[in-house]
């Protein structure tokens, strides 16, 4: 017999967690999946099994903050499937769901996407190589194993994610060879305007300038304005080849290099399920378009979290009740009234912890090179094709992205566009001579995540049906 649920939500990070224990305090038959094996997120991840320890004092108060949100999930009544993949969603609303070999149809009357953010796709030359890695890759190793490079690392990028790691990671006994910061020179004339938020953000401020001091005080080496990076050596990482400004190249010999340049919304989801998106010129990116309540233009699909817009994991947390109040007053659990009154200080908290970020989207813009990479760099590795590969298909009667997909199958590898979708997007608009907000996106289509023909001829319809 089909399981059938008020309320499916896929993902069980800040927001996931949020709009379930929101949802069933209502009491909405609520199921969440995961792909992970516990929740908490990519923010969060392991929290229950290391807030308490040494390494999630070194992680900070934030990170042990998950723990007690996991602790309130675990016991709101919610039925929670982690280490399951979501791989179609259909009308109706049919969510196909693989589990240890098992697939499953389930149906809801809702469906809450929170699949939270993904690392942006900074492609360069050798970004490819073995001994390089997104600084959230090394993150996640450091909270999953407190694995600690051996040798000295570079960073390579900016944003808080990468000051965050480097005192993460010398709090933890690691070493940094030197920070290749690529924030924009103008960064702080471009994030004037938002001063006034900075005033009345300080304890945000100041968070971050005690990782700058943090930095500081281990004497890592701060290169500023880098503007170019390569990535060199045979079968592995060697050497960096890096510029500032415009500026010879300068060369370091490097074993392990960890690069970032800020997040985006993970979008596959809700473009698969034909929702409307956005071109975010602050953020550079996509992101749904949603109304007041984080409803999406397909009716009963509800974002929640940074897959909505990128806010941080607080700003997650109180999207994620809103939605939930949402959903509760779409199935008719609560009155309209009643939710406007819990969702006003909710939405007053929201707008309190998004108004830094325009300052921070200015002053950590992400460096030009990545939009325009040289012809010889490796933009989908899935199929191993080079942006010189993607602008010789653009020469063939001006396609969009989705024919550049068809001809060159980028995009059709294991990650769908995931790596090499903005890449793409970017160096047709160029080609093109228009703005990449009018490009669009690759067309998402099932299924999400890799599945075997013996899963789909496992699925029982008839048992759906009835």
């Amino acid at each position: 017999m089909t399981r059938r649920f008020d309320a499916v939500v896929v993902g069980a990070g800040p927001a996931g967690m949020s709009a379930a224990i929101r949802m069933t305090s209502l009491g909405l038959s609520v199921l969440v999946v995961d792909e992970q094996s516990a929740p908490g997120g990519q923010i969060w991840r392991a929290v229950e099994a290391v807030a308490e320890t040494q390494v999630g004092a070194m992680l900070g108060e934030e990170y042990q903050a998950g723990a007690r949100l996991a602790e309130r999930f675990r016991i709101c009544g919610v039925t929670y499937e982690p280490r399951t993949q979501v791989w179609q969603i259909e009308p109706g609303w049919r969510i196909y769901t693989k589990r240890d070999g098992h697939v499953e149809i389930v149906r809801a009357e809702q469906v809450v996407i929170a699949t939270g953010a993904q690392e942006r796709p900074a492609p360069f030359p050798g970004w490819d190589l073995p001994g390089v890695l997104t600084v959230g890759a090394a993150q996640i190793l450091l909270k999953t194993s407190r694995q600690v490079p051996a040798d000295p690392v570079w960073v390579a990028g900016n944003g808080p994610l990468p000051l965050l790691y480097m005192a993460q990671l010398l709090r933890a006994g690691g070493k940094i060879a030197g920070w290749l910061d690529t924030s924009p020179q103008n960064g702080w004339w471009r994030a004037l305007p938002w001063a006034g938020s900075a005033l009345r953000d300080r304890a945000e401020i100041l968070k971050g300038l005690g990782w700058m001091r943090e930095i500081r005080r281990a004497g890592v080496l701060r290169v500023r304005g880098v503007t170019s990076l390569r990535a060199c050596g045979v079968g592995r990482l060697q050497e960096l080849e890096f510029s500032q400004g415009q500026g010879h190249p300068q060369r370091v010999r490097a074993s392990l290099l960890l690069s970032h340049e800020g997040v985006v919304p993970s979008i596959h989801m809700t473009q698969a399920l034909g929702c409307a998106h956005r071109w975010d010129p602050q953020q550079l990116c996509l992101a749904p378009v949603l109304d007041d309540w984080g409803q999406s233009t397909v009716e009963g699909v509800f974002v929640a979290g940074d897959g909505a817009g990128i806010g941080g994991a607080k700003a997650a947390c109180v999207r994620g009740e809103i939605v939930g109040l949402a959903v509760a007053r779409r199935a008719g659990r609560i009155s309209s009234e009643q939710s406007a009154n819990e969702a006003r200080p909710l939405r007053d908290h929201l707008r309190k912890l998004l108004r830094l970020r325009p300052m921070l989207d200015s002053l950590y813009a992400p460096r030009s090179e990545i939009f325009s990479p040289s012809d010889n760099t490796i933009v989908c590795r899935c199929e191993e094709l080079t942006a010189g590969d993607i602008r010789n298909a653009c020469s063939i009667g001006s396609p969009g992205v989705n024919q550049v997909k068809a001809m060159t199958r980028a995009g059709m590898g294991p990650c769908q566009g995931r790596q090499c979708g903005y890449t793409v997007a970017n160096i047709v608009a160029s080609v093109k001579g228009c703005d990449v907000s009018d490009v669009g996106f690759y067309r998402i289509r099932p299924p999400l995540k890799p599945v075997t023909v013996g899963d789909l001829a496992s699925i029982n319809i008839e048992e759906d049906e009835s």
